[in-house]
């Protein structure tokens, strides 16, 4: 009887457990809600930022990649979260001012969410869950990168040190693109 209750058990979790990022929502900066379904057919990169950071400059980069492709169905999400060094503070208007006068972010930034941690937002938690060719694992630090294919699977994860218009993205955004 317990092998049963834990095999329906596991199978009910299974069943509730999205297999796609377009299954999530998310608010825009502007705390509109948004549903990444928005995004179905599409390659993404989807950023965890923050304003005070060593990395903060890959805002320039980042931008140039969503420029480079965003007509050929690619896009940057940049999320802000303040888990690293409380290194964003900020109000989300303050945030989206920030990427907007000093970076001309132009490529969409949902509200401030949580990357690690008991009140991880639930698109991280599924992000940094495990996909087939991406191990497991907590977010280290601010400007990870995860890039999602049109049908809404993890393709690959980059670290913070990695530049959004290194070699390695721009050959994998391709990539994923021709598919």
């Amino acid at each position: 009887m317990h092998a049963l209750l834990t095999a329906i058990t596991a199978m009910t979790i299974a069943s509730t457990t999205p297999s796609s990022f377009h299954e999530f929502s998310a608010s825009s900066i502007d705390g509109q809600p948004t549903p990444l379904s928005a995004f179905n057919g599409k390659v993404v990169l989807v950023v965890n930022v923050a304003s005070f950071c060593g990395y903060t400059k890959q805002y320039t980069p980042m931008q140039k990649l969503h420029d480079a492709y965003a007509d050929k169905g690619f896009a940057v999400l940049g999320f802000p979260a303040n888990e690293f060094g409380a290194q964003e503070p900020g109000t989300d208007a303050e945030i989206k001012e920030f990427c907007s006068l000093k970076y001309n972010v132009t490529f969409p930034m949902f509200s401030k969410v949580v990357v690690k941690g008991a009140s991880i937002h639930p698109l991280f938690a599924w992000l940094t869950g495990g996909h087939q060719a991406v191990p497991a694992g907590e977010i280290a630090w601010n400007f990870e990168k995860f890039l999602v294919g049109k049908d809404g699977r993890v393709i690959k994860r980059y670290g913070s040190r990695v530049d959004p218009m290194s070699d390695e993205i721009r050959r994998d955004v391709e990539a994923a693109l021709a598919e």
